[in-house]
């Protein structure tokens, strides 16, 4: 890394500001020959399990918006056609308003930040602006929300974004690093300007997601069979062990599941890897997560302590190829986990204590990567359709903020700041940009329903 000084740095953004100007980021147009983004999601799913894919495209058929969240490789494709920044970041690489919300940290804090990391890669930063800003104005439209009201709300979040850069520009290295958005310090400053019950309302909210932890997922995913704790079947949504394994077949695989533990086990720092060892294998079920995730392979494991009464549940999630690695080079980490894991770690304030990673080779011969978390740890996803514009406009600044702060920790903060100055030029190009992606990704969701209805896209919903 060049140790250069501030005034170089401010240089050097102001350099790519000459080279591609603010303003050019508006732009967006559909070139001919741009990829069928039915054909790119057809892609996606020859990987993933074949009896979950329906599930993924009825989920993304629901509105643009699902769609959207679903489509982080479409929009990775469409970026890499467009003018990009030379300023390199550690990208989140899906960026949209559902991958923030609310978590604890080790030191047993509600905190706020991102939560997906499926897709890091270190690239150009203003990618997850992008992606962030459309997916805000998919979301106003989605609520039915005017015009006007988009246009201010995606303009709050681009210059929470801004100014956060510039704030943290001014920073030391350590202060930027020990930034973080507590959530009680945000109810607090939040009172005056959305009001006490609107505040009352959330502060229920996290109290409730702070009883959403290990033995609240074991009292809601747990019955007794046999005087022993077994996951309970939901399926296809969740599969136990039990249900597609028997008898010495069950006990090799769970044999193998051990050994799993173990490997994983030796990614964690040495304290954690001790606590860990206090737990016991339990059981273990396939579970459908998310949108776009839908069709990895995900499990989760429950694992006993001292008694049955001191659960501990981890989900195991498949870590893929980045969709941005076709377009911004390979991953520097042979294993996908090991990338999302470290993505994640120099992009949040705060990472799960049990934050692993590991490779399985399955019964089908094939290896795989993983990454390891707790299933439940105090997680809270804001429900983005509840939103009104206030609520939305104060969510998505306080996504902004957290944007600029995983930006400012990875890449060079100093010469973001100088490329977007003081002024809102930067801003309206972003706004101009959301609303003409927002109008294509409503032209692709009107093909992915229109590949539903002819046949070629098969899709579940309601799942």
């Amino acid at each position: 890394m060049p140790h250069l000084s501030a005034e170089e740095h401010a240089a050097r953004g102001k350099a790519e500001r000459a080279e591609m100007p603010r303003a050019a980021h508006a732009t967006w147009e559909a070139l001919p020959g741009r990829p069928d983004p039915i054909a790119l999601l057809e892609e996606q799913a020859k990987t993933r399990v074949p009896e979950l894919v329906p599930i993924r495209h009825g989920r993304m058929l629901l509105s643009p918006f699902a769609f959207y969240r679903g489509a982080a490789y479409v929009m990775a494709s469409d970026l890499a056609a467009t003018a990009r920044s030379g300023l390199r970041v550690q990208l989140c690489g899906d960026a949209h308003l559902s991958n923030f919300g609310m978590f604890g940290s080790p030191e047993r804090r509600t905190v706020f930040d991102m939560n997906d990391f499926d897709e890091t890669l270190p690239g150009p930063w203003d990618w997850d602006v992008k992606r962030l800003a459309a997916s805000v104005e998919l979301a106003g439209r989605d609520n039915g929300f005017s015009k006007s009201a988009r246009s201010d709300i995606v303009l709050t979040t681009v210059r929470a974004y801004r100014e956060a850069i510039r704030n943290f520009e001014a920073l030391r290295h350590l202060d930027v690093w020990y930034a973080s958005l507590d959530i009680q310090q945000i109810l607090e400053q939040s009172r005056s300007q959305v009001g006490r019950a609107r505040v009352n309302v959330t502060e229920r909210n996290v109290a409730k997601a702070r009883t959403k932890d290990s033995l609240q997922a074991y009292e809601k995913l747990t019955h007794v069979v046999d005087g022993r704790p077994r996951i309970i079947s939901y399926p296809p949504l969740i599969v136990p062990m039990d249900e597609f394994v028997k008898g010495a077949i069950r006990e090799e695989l769970e044999q193998q599941v051990r050994e799993i533990l173990r490997g994983y086990r030796a990614t964690l720092q040495s304290d954690r890897r001790h606590v860990l060892e206090g737990y016991n294998f339990a059981d273990m079920a396939h579970k459908v997560v998310g949108v776009g995730s839908v069709g990895s392979r995900a499990w989760i494991i429950l694992l006993l302590g001292r008694d049955d009464q001191d659960p501990l549940f981890l989900q195991a999630k498949e870590a893929r190829v980045s969709v941005l690695e076709r377009f911004l080079g390979k991953s520097a980490y042979r294993n996908s986990g090991e990338r999302v894991v470290a993505g994640q770690r120099i992009m949040r304030a705060a990472s799960d204590i049990f934050l692993g990673w590991h490779h399985v080779k399955g019964a089908d011969g094939i290896g795989r990567d993983f990454y390891v978390r707790q299933l439940r740890d105090w997680k809270f996803s804001v429900d983005i359709a509840a939103l009104d514009p206030l609520l939305l406009t104060t969510y998505a600044g306080l996504c902004g903020w957290t944007l600029a702060r995983a930006h400012a920790r990875s890449g060079d903060r100093i010469a973001i700041a100088a490329y977007l100055g003081k002024t809102d030029t930067f801003d309206k190009a972003i706004a101009a940009f959301a609303i003409a992606y927002a109008d294509q990704t409503e032209r692709d969701h009107q093909a992915l329903a229109a590949a539903v209805k002819s046949g070629r896209i098969q899709a579940e919903t309601g799942l």
